[in-house]
């Protein structure tokens, strides 16, 4: 069910900038997704939940991944295999038009500076202080967010992974990385900017994941 305070107000903000954006109306949006004009006007002024139906449909129109509008209507619920972290990767542009155009943030949110974060943190992984934080502090974290989000298993496995003692320097910095990003909370976008909060760490778990296919397939 999803949490009406939290969400139908950030819902009716961002389809008012994405319809803004793309130069539509509500009755054009009415048009090509098939829902009632007063639907979407009651949906975008608050006075209406949206179904997931709904979302879906929005989704589908406005070139959005569906689980950013679920989240924006206030459902608490992971992405599921269609709504994968590539899949959000795939829509930076969008997300990043989104943050900008609503003013959620003053400044532009663009994936080189989580490459950035992401590179002074290599180094420190491999230190014993490092790893040390990312041994004591990994499950703390997670905890603390209720174990809930889209790369949350990502960051399991990565976890696991960076245990193991056999695991090359190269991949081992790169994940350690990734856990020291999560850990140490460096959020370009920042937590209370619902429902992007978690996308940053999303894509620093993405990052990290391409990165390390394409050491393994050098490797095959």
């Amino acid at each position: 069910m999803p949490n009406k305070k939290s969400g139908e107000q950030n819902l009716g903000i961002m389809i008012k900038t994405l319809l803004k954006n793309r130069s539509l109306s509500m009755r054009k949006l009415s048009t090509i997704t098939g829902i009632d004009t007063a639907t979407i006007s009651r949906i975008v002024n608050n006075k209406q939940q949206a179904k997931p139906s709904h979302l879906q449909l929005f989704a589908d129109h406005l070139g959005v991944p569906v689980a950013i509008l679920f989240q924006a209507a206030g459902y608490d619920l992971e992405l599921n295999e269609k709504n994968t972290p590539s899949d959000i990767l795939d829509s930076i542009d969008t997300i990043q038009e989104i943050l900008v155009s609503s003013n959620f943030l003053d400044h532009q949110f663009n994936l080189e500076k989580i490459h950035q974060e992401l590179a002074k943190y290599e180094q420190f992984a491999l230190t014993k202080e490092g790893e040390q934080k990312i041994l004591e502090e990994f499950e703390t974290k997670v905890e603390q967010v209720r174990g809930a989000g889209p790369f949350i298993n990502e960051l399991n496995e990565m976890y696991k992974s960076f245990c193991e003692e056999n695991n090359p320097i190269e991949k081992r910095a790169i994940l350690g990385s990734v856990l020291l990003y999560f850990i140490l909370s460096t959020d370009i976008i920042p937590d209370y900017v619902f429902p992007f909060g978690y996308l940053d760490d999303c894509l620093a778990v993405q990052i990290g994941l391409d990165r390390l296919s394409k050491i393994n397939k050098m490797e095959d």
